[in-house]
């Protein structure tokens, strides 16, 4: 069901749900009369009715309730995200708003953009504004309020979107194999389902609660499309976050003993062409499509038990490591964790820092490093967990350091040692699947993992691409017009990322380590460190209380200590020392499941052929068109998803395609168009002025200009490269003539007449050659000219030459009929006040007043104009929100 009505009565609700095609109804019955304490009492007929049968029920129910003010339309939603309980009674969250972000395979992907809560109380307590809340219950509901589920949660009716699509398609075919049809909300992976927790009061009370709520993820979904000279390639980002030892960045580090990590995100990139909108091939090949290609990356703290204190006011605190265990308890348990998600081997890319004046990062590199030693002791030996440490950080600040250069090494062997998924029918296109995962970290598991990430992302691409017969070769240049898009989408996937652990977007974004752009990304760096410093300073104690609070992470009990008086949430997160038993305590030697290293191919997931058509109709494996294609229903452009999506035909200038020489290939390197726009403007250029094009050619800086990292590069008018060059900033504005300095020596001087209104990009060019190189120039020969010369003469002088005795003689260089005024005595008979109304007058001499104590504020004070805002301010309005005064 997709839609839902809620209605109420003086005694129950009744959520009313409808599918797509607002054929089939289905009725929810939600008692208000539970007692507090009690678990709330639902009632799922399983009966499926007309719209004609849902009228005439309503009708009945209306009628049956006219005593107590019959029945009435509370509100209309997309669906529930379950129930939950603080002190009192138990409230109903609703999704009330949605947006469409991806469709994979047909199925669509939804943000949530609005909720609602409802108290599951009677009469007018209902109503949150109404309803007599003790201070505690208001207090509570005032920190779940502060989890904004606007920004970044997602969910899908169809899809199952806490899953990887290897898994999802491995599993359907499996299924398949065997003739029977999986049950896909009961598959669900609990560990990215973030509302788990509210979820359990429905699960536990009726037999199918998927029917009625959505499990919904927290972290970052979006899609874009690659335009290949009519195919089209759909490029689908989800990164899901961990809801386990979930937190904010000081107050979540490290891993708990169960193995859980902070900041542990799982991010896939599926790259598809959609030929058929399905996951189906052609004929009885269900979920057979050769056409679906993913890769699957993770990230997560370094796996060691270890913290950092934030109460000071560095904004880099000291790490301690609070547990040396020697047999790795907590990274044994996470690895085989990733073992077990991901299968064999892991590629951990570790990218804290090497060598440090004072050790902070170097601490855990060194202890990650003897972890990694002593877990691959036991492991076989082409199952071992790969460690590569780099000090990322080291290599971008050194002069000459090639970051990029370096991660793309790293990105290949990552892509030989782990693969990629692609689905295949098994007989032109077989099917294969990613063994083994790339776990990537640093310290805060954002910066330097982004942009690693991004990089093997992007070599993954590569591969994603040629797999499916777009690419002949398996890498992609940057400066593309795919690189462009995968870039910007990646780089709002680390904002996202950031802003939901550390509090800020990113500090050091692509740009930073490619050191293109360096003048506006150092200045936006800045900002967002301040940002971080401060949300991780005031405001992530609120963020842990929302989220512990969310999660079920803390249960009010009576007896036991409110949300807000505990000190630390470190049971919260960490079981409980009183349930540990000889029987839970893993083994040292053989801490990782042998299962879990087994291969995983396509051995088990082979449908077979059918000579026959499918049997049953594919609807009853698969709806999707339901939601697709949708025949019935009034349409437009602008508000369908394909057409509004991003794609790289955005990134194509019209201008230059009218020409017809612009190679519309997103492939192509576009700094290399600069080069022909350039060329053909000296062509142009040469016909109509050849005396002033031999004067130019004969400059070595007429053919460059210099960019910010010291290379030489062309620059056109038509299509300026990435970043705004050194010579685009120091552009000069000429109005009369333009110069060119020939060798740094002798300015060239170009005829005013020859000037035109709109200068060609050679043109351009030189006005940049020209203020870049008369400022180096300038500097190195400093020089005065007479006018500045004559003007500090007269500045230094000026007071000598002042006469002590006002005479009678005008000035021959002044005249101003004020002067001649003053030195004629005209003030001495109106005195020097300055004129003006009583009025003016009265306040200039009540400003003239200094009281005794002129700092504090009398009643006397009050109605002055000056004092209006702290008089708001005095009754609680923040000067912030005030509006300007007349």
């Amino acid at each position: 069901m997709h839609k839902f009505s809620l209605y109420e009565t003086a005694s129950r609700y009744y959520v009313v749900g409808v599918d797509v095609s607002e054929k089939r109804y289905r009725i929810l019955k939600i008692d208000r009369t539970t007692e507090d304490g009690e678990e709330p009492s639902m009632t799922d007929d399983k009966i499926v009715y007309t719209l004609k049968e849902m009228n005439q029920l309503l009708d009945t129910i209306d009628d049956g309730n006219k005593g107590t003010g019959g029945i009435k339309l509370r509100c209309t939603a997309w669906g529930l995200l379950g129930f939950i309980r603080f002190t009192s009674c138990y409230y109903m969250l609703l999704i009330t708003k949605k947006s469409t972000v991806a469709m994979i395979g047909g199925h669509y992907i939804y943000q949530v953009e609005g909720t609602e809560l409802i108290p599951l109380a009677t009469g007018k307590s209902s109503k949150l504004d109404a309803r007599s809340n003790t201070a505690d219950e208001t207090r509570f509901l005032s920190i779940f309020n502060s989890m904004d589920l606007t920004r970044s949660f997602y969910y899908s009716y169809s899809y199952d979107v806490t899953h990887t699509l290897q898994h999802n398609i491995m599993r359907e075919r499996a299924a398949m194999a065997q003739g029977d049809v999986p049950q896909t909300d009961g598959e669900l992976n609990p560990m990215f389902v973030w509302n788990n927790y509210l979820l359990k009061p429905i699960t536990s009370a009726i037999k199918n609660p998927f029917d009625w709520c959505h499990p919904i993820i927290h972290g970052y979904i979006d899609q874009a499309a690659l335009s290949i000279y009519g195919r089209t390639a759909y490029i689908t980002v989800i990164a899901r976050r961990s809801r386990h030892f979930a937190g904010a960045r000081f107050l979540k580090r490290g891993a708990n003993d169960l193995g859980y990590v902070a900041n542990d995100v799982e991010t896939e990139q599926i790259v598809a062409e959609c030929q058929t909108t399905s996951f189906h091939g052609p004929g009885p090949r269900l979920y057979c499509s050769p056409h679906y290609t993913s890769y699957v990356q993770h990230r997560g703290s370094i796996p060691l038990h270890w913290t950092q204190d934030s109460t000071g006011v560095t904004p880099k605190p000291p790490i301690e490591l609070n547990l040396v265990d020697p047999f790795y308890t907590a990274a044994a348990l996470h690895f085989d964790d990733l073992f077990q998600r991901y299968g064999a081997p892991i590629y951990a890319l570790n990218l804290v820092k090497a060598k440090e004046r004072q050790p902070r990062e170097s601490k855990l590199l060194e202890e990650y490093t003897h972890c990694i030693d002593y877990l691959n002791q036991f492991l076989p030996a082409d199952k071992k967990i790969i460690h590569k440490a780099w000090d990322m950080s080291r290599a971008s600040k050194v002069r000459g350091g090639d970051v990029i250069g370096n991660l793309e090494m790293i990105a290949e062997s990552v892509l030989e040692a782990t693969g990629f998924f692609q689905n295949g029918d098994g007989i032109s296109v077989p099917l294969v699947a990613q063994n083994g995962v790339a776990r990537t970290n640093c310290i805060d598991c954002l910066d330097r993992t982004n942009a690693a990430q991004f990089v093997i992302g992007k070599r993954a691409l590569g591969h994603q691409l040629h797999a499916l017969g777009i690419l002949a070769d398996t890498s992609i240049e940057y400066d593309t017009d795919a690189v462009n898009l995968f870039t910007h989408m990646w780089h709002d996937h680390g904002d996202t990322i950031a802003v939901q652990y550390g509090g800020s977007q990113l500090v050091n974004t692509m740009e930073t380590y490619r050191k293109i752009n360096q003048w506006t990304s150092h200045s936006r760096d800045m900002i967002e460190s301040f940002k971080r410093y401060y949300n991780n300073s005031f405001l992530d104690n609120q963020r842990q209380e929302a989220y512990n609070l969310f999660l079920g992470n803390y249960v009010y009990a009576q007896g036991q200590p409110m949300l807000w008086d505990l000190t630390t949430d470190y049971y919260l997160h960490h079981s409980n020392p009183r349930d540990w038993s000889p029987n839970n305590i893993g083994k040292y030697l053989h801490w990782f499941n042998p299962a879990n290293l087994e291969e995983r191919n396509a051995n088990g997931a082979v449908v077979p052929i059918r000579s026959a058509p499918v049997p049953k109709p594919v609807d009853f494996f698969d709806d999707y068109w339901l939601e697709y294609y949708r025949p019935s229903t009034l349409s437009s452009f602008p508000k369908m998803f394909a057409f509004k999506m991003n794609s790289t035909i955005k990134y194509i200038p019209i201008k230059s395609t009218q020409d017809g020489k612009y190679d519309l290939s997103p492939f192509r390197v576009r700094i290399e168009q600069h080069h022909h726009d350039v060329d053909a403007d000296k062509k142009k250029a040469a016909k109509k002025n050849a005396t002033s094009q031999n004067k130019v050619a004969s400059s070595p800086l007429s053919q460059v200009a210099m960019s910010d990292d010291g290379t030489a590069s062309i620059t056109s008018d038509s299509a300026q490269p990435r970043g705004m060059s050194l010579g685009r900033w120091l552009h000069p504005t000429q109005e009369k003539t333009l110069g060119l300095v020939n060798a740094m020596d002798t300015v060239i001087e170009v005829d005013p007449a020859h000037t035109k209104t709109k200068q060609t990009a050679l043109e351009k060019s030189k006005a940049e050659q020209w203020t870049f190189t008369k400022a180096v120039k300038d500097s190195l020969n400093p020089s005065v000219e007479k006018q500045e010369a004559d003007d500090y003469a007269r500045y230094v002088h000026h007071p000598q030459n002042l006469p002590l005795v006002v005479s009678s003689d005008t000035p021959v260089d002044i005249d101003s009929s004020e002067y001649q005024d003053y030195v004629h005595g005209g003030w001495q008979d109106r005195g020097l006040m300055v004129s003006g109304s009583e009025e003016e007058m009265d306040m200039y001499a009540e400003l003239l007043k200094v009281g005794e104590n002129p700092l504090t504020v009398t009643e006397e004070d009050a109605p002055k104009k000056r004092y209006k805002a702290y008089r708001k301010w005095l009754r609680g309005k923040s000067f912030f929100k005030q509006q300007p005064l007349d």
